[in-house]
């Protein structure tokens, strides 16, 4: 796994960016498992678990490959691409409800990176998206900015796909949390597999990178929109 060596910049960089008190509003967002608990699609570890390897190989390898991309196409020294990436992921994600949550993570995301790493680029997408681009294209400028590599941004991006889930099954469900990163370390090898294959397509046109889905995420979401109450913004 190439995140640097022990102690360089670049691996605390990637343990900034994945930690879950980063301040990005990721904590207000459960993945789409408040809707699946709710519905009563997972409802113990195992059930987790296989929520979270279906969503991991689906909208968190597309996730993982656009974050890999958008940090392949600022090593080049520009922004230009940008605009037809977040225009093809702005495609890959048919709901409403989760384009919206996708904008909104991004736009926090690039403020919270702004503010810690000062950085040309990320000033630049801010002022091109005032409203937030989809949160993987912020995560890869980030992830660009603290000058990490393309295959690393998509390890960002898979912890962030499972990782968010996990922590909502433990507020929502009351699930044992050790029983909950059980189940993290052992889809670890799935995920370094996916991140090879996201970075593998980083350097690809933005038409041709992956567009997995996942249908039931896409209209859970825009049935959860349209609670009075819940727990989660997405």
């Amino acid at each position: 796994m190439s995140t640097g060596s022990p102690g360089s910049p670049g691996l605390f960089a990637l343990v900034l960016l994945a930690d879950g008190r980063f301040p990005t509003g990721g904590h207000a967002h459960s993945g789409g498992f408040e809707a699946a608990a709710t519905a009563g699609r997972v409802h113990d570890v195992p059930t987790l678990e296989a929520f979270l390897r279906g969503r991991a190989a689906t909208a968190g390898f597309t996730s993982a490959a656009f974050t890999a991309a958008t940090c392949a196409a600022l090593a080049r020294g520009t922004t230009d691409e940008c605009d037809g990436l977040d225009a093809e992921l702005d495609a890959r994600t048919p709901a409403p409800a989760l384009r919206a949550a996708s904008r909104a993570l991004g736009r926090q995301l690039l403020r919270a990176a702004r503010a810690v790493r000062p950085d040309a680029a990320l000033d630049a997408l801010a002022a091109a998206w005032p409203h937030g681009p989809h949160q993987p294209i912020a995560l890869g400028a980030s992830a660009r900015a603290f000058g990490l590599e393309p295959r690393t941004a998509a390890v960002a991006a898979l912890h962030e796909a499972v990782t968010g889930p996990a922590t909502a099954a433990v507020r929502l469900l009351g699930l044992d949390p050790f029983a909950v990163h059980a189940v993290l370390a052992r889809i670890g090898p799935v995920l370094e597999e996916l991140a090879d294959a996201a970075a593998g397509s980083a350097r690809t046109p933005p038409r041709d990178l992956p567009a997995l889905s996942a249908p039931m995420l896409d209209i859970s979401a825009e049935d959860h929109a349209t609670w009075e109450v819940r727990l989660f913004a997405s």
